[in-house]
């Protein structure tokens, strides 16, 4: 008897790991885009990069003074928030951040065009937004 339930077992086994492993970009939301992003911002009709981290994370430190000069640099453009994943918890499980830093960047109709995990520079971001037409 134990012999016939072992492969059902390994089988269903086998799939957690798949279904824990997709990247988010494979996973549909089922909350509006709107939920996704800090209400200060939503019903900005610009393009937006929205970047999860912390204040003890060493990229996301680095990340910071970049974001401040892009922040200025495409002022009017584009809107560029730092989400402080400690402390906007539910913010940071909607989006289903798994490291930080991430950085997800909107469109100008709030939906997710880019995902991107780990450390960016500035040279990547404005890439980023020249693929959205950001000017």
């Amino acid at each position: 008897m134990f012999k016939k339930k072992l492969p059902i077992l390994f089988f269903i086994g086998g799939l957690l790991p798949l279904l824990i492993l997709l990247p988010p970009y494979l996973i549909s939301f089922s909350q509006s885009s709107v939920n996704r992003l800090p209400k200060d911002i939503t019903k900005i009709p610009l393009p937006k990069l929205l970047d999860f981290g912390a204040g003890k994370c060493i990229p996301c430190k680095a990340m910071a003074p970049i974001l401040k000069e892009l922040t200025e640099e495409y002022k009017g453009r584009v809107v560029i928030k730092i989400i402080e994943v400690y402390e906007e918890r539910e913010l940071t499980q909607t989006n289903r951040i798994r490291l930080i830093p991430t950085q997800i960047f909107f469109d100008s109709k709030n939906q997710e065009v880019f995902r991107h995990e780990g450390f960016m520079n500035k040279e990547q971001i404005k890439k980023i937004f020249q693929k959205m037409g950001v000017q």
